[in-house]
């Protein structure tokens, strides 16, 4: 299959992503998906169809999770920073609402990405994202406020 339909799949991929290491691994995910699904398709050209369909939807939840991941501001600051030592961010973390402070702490912190995290909280992944934008923007207001960060 990868042989087949693996380049079609690639070139669609990157086509959305313009990154080739994105691009892979939409095209992995997606044969993992239909090995995970394996759908009765009737013939090859459906077969096909369905790969790209699938790598199309993956490449754009990509984009979307490239997205988020980008506009986190605070991390862009204390990258700026060059701060070697965070603790004192961790510190702020700890002063968050709990909802909050469970999303920040999985997400930067264990690096679990917003689906799995979902699944340990068990809620949406919706809603994990808003308490992590949430977070974010208390976050920002508790370091400027301790730290005069801008």
């Amino acid at each position: 299959m990868l042989s087949e339909y693996g380049n079609a799949v690639l070139r669609l991929a990157y086509s959305y992503l313009h990154n080739t290491d994105d691009a892979e691994e939409v095209l992995q995910d997606t044969l993992v998906q239909f090995l995970r699904t394996s759908p009765a398709l009737n013939a090859k050209e459906h077969e096909k169809a369905w790969l790209l369909h699938v790598a199309a939807n993956l490449s754009k939840n990509r984009i979307k999770y490239n997205a988020i991941r980008q506009t986190d501001e605070l991390m862009e600051e204390l990258v700026a920073e060059n701060r070697d030592d965070l603790s004192f961010v961790w510190e702020a973390v700890k002063t968050l609402p709990d909802n909050y402070r469970e999303v920040v702490h999985l997400f930067y912190y264990e690096g679990y990405p917003t689906a799995q995290i979902a699944k340990i909280l068990g809620m949406k992944e919706t809603t994990v994202r808003s308490n992590l934008s949430r977070g974010r923007e208390k976050l920002k207001t508790v370091l400027k406020e301790a730290y005069d960060f801008e």
